[in-house]
C-alpha cells in the first residue's frame, strides 16, 4: 500500500514562499504521475500541478509562473515550491500518486494559509 505524507504547510504573508514536500513509501519513479491538488473551504478539490513519468509537467493557470513541481527520486519525495503566494492560494494541499493501472493514492493534506 502506498503512503504519502505531506509537510511544509503553514502561515505565510502575501508575497511569501513555501515549499511543500510529499514523502512516498513507494518508488515515485514507478508511478505514471505525481501531483499536488488543493481544496479551499466550500470549493472542490482542484489540480495544482502534476509531473508525469518522463518529466512532463502541467500547472493550473492560476499558479503558472509562481509554483514549481519537482521530484527527488532518491528520496522518493515530490516538492511544490510556491512563490508569490496570494490569499486565494489558501487551502489544504494534497499529494497524489497515480499508478499505471490508474489507481489513485492520496495523502492526508497540509494546510497553507496566506494572510497578513
Amino acid at each position: 500500500q502506498v503512503q504519502l505524507v505531506e509537510s511544509g504547510g503553514g502561515l505565510v504573508q502575501p508575497g511569501g514562499s513555501l515549499r511543500l514536500s510529499c514523502a512516498a513509501s513507494g518508488i515515485i519513479s514507478s508511478f505514471a504521475a505525481m501531483g499536488w491538488y488543493r481544496q479551499a473551504p466550500g470549493n472542490e478539490r482542484e489540480l495544482v500541478a502534476r509531473i508525469r513519468y518522463g518529466g512532463m509537467t502541467n500547472y493550473a493557470d492560476s499558479v503558472k509562473g509562481r509554483f514549481t513541481i519537482s521530484t527527488d527520486n532518491v528520496k522518493n519525495t515530490v516538492y511544490l515550491q510556491m512563490n508569490s503566494l496570494k490569499p486565494e492560494d489558501t487551502a489544504v494541499y494534497y499529494c497524489n500518486a497515480r499508478s499505471w493501472s490508474e489507481s489513485e493514492y492520496w495523502g492526508k493534506g497540509t494546510l497553507v494559509t496566506v494572510s497578513s
